[in-house]
């Protein structure tokens, strides 16, 4: 039964990523629809602007299947896919940091965005530096870390419309969000490592394999 649950709440929490990657892809069209509402970023600093939707897109659409397939004959594709997931993770969060700094939200919505970018590279990056040196327990907490502020991407686009829907000023409600979209991920997967016992101190990590994904 709980594993019937598990599963269940990965496929949706799958489709919610791969809905938003999808979604969020159109502002790489030559001439994007329904973009009304980032049309500031398209204008003033397009190439930042497209290098986040790039890096989030890829991030997302990767990241959904990056903890069902570290084991088995699935590892290759773990790997493979791994590496490009970093990338774009790096990608999407120096991008963001630059829109974060030049965002005309107010210094609070620059300032929670910001802490979203630095957090997302910095666990993306020591999830990469556990797994070149060869720590996969460690390399796999840090990644779980790394998915959960991916993920900030999708509860971002809940946050919205849900206080639109209860009637908050936006110009109230946004800064509020910056953080609400990703702190609460980051404390609900702490509680899940806890719980886990996956925060416990691990064994000395293995010889370096030459892994980078």
């Amino acid at each position: 039964m709980q594993r019937v649950a598990t599963t269940t709440l990965f496929g949706l929490l799958a489709l919610m990523c791969l809905a938003v990657a999808l979604f969020s892809a159109r502002f790489l069209l030559p001439s994007p629809i329904m973009a009304e509402s980032m049309a500031t970023h398209l204008q003033a600093r397009p190439i930042i602007f497209l290098a986040h939707v790039a890096g989030g897109v890829t991030a997302l659409a990767l990241g959904a299947f990056q903890l069902v397939t570290w084991r088995g004959p699935r590892r290759a594709w773990h790997r493979m896919a791994g590496r490009v997931y970093v990338v774009a993770c790096l990608v999407g969060a120096l991008a963001g940091l630059g829109l974060a700094l030049t965002t005309s939200a107010g210094p609070l919505a620059g300032l929670g965005f910001g802490l979203l970018a630095l957090a997302w590279f910095a666990t993306t990056t020591l999830a990469w530096r556990k797994a070149v040196a060869g720590d996969f327990a460690q390399h796999r907490r840090w990644m779980i870390r790394s998915l959960a502020l991916t993920f900030a991407a999708v509860t971002l686009r809940i946050m919205i419309p849900l206080s639109m829907m209860n009637g908050l000023d936006f110009a109230i409600a946004y800064p509020a969000i910056a953080f609400l979209c990703w702190v609460p991920n980051l404390i609900v997967i702490e509680l899940w490592l806890r719980l886990r016992g996956w925060d416990a101190t691990p064994p000395a990590p293995r010889a370096r394999s030459g892994y980078t994904g």
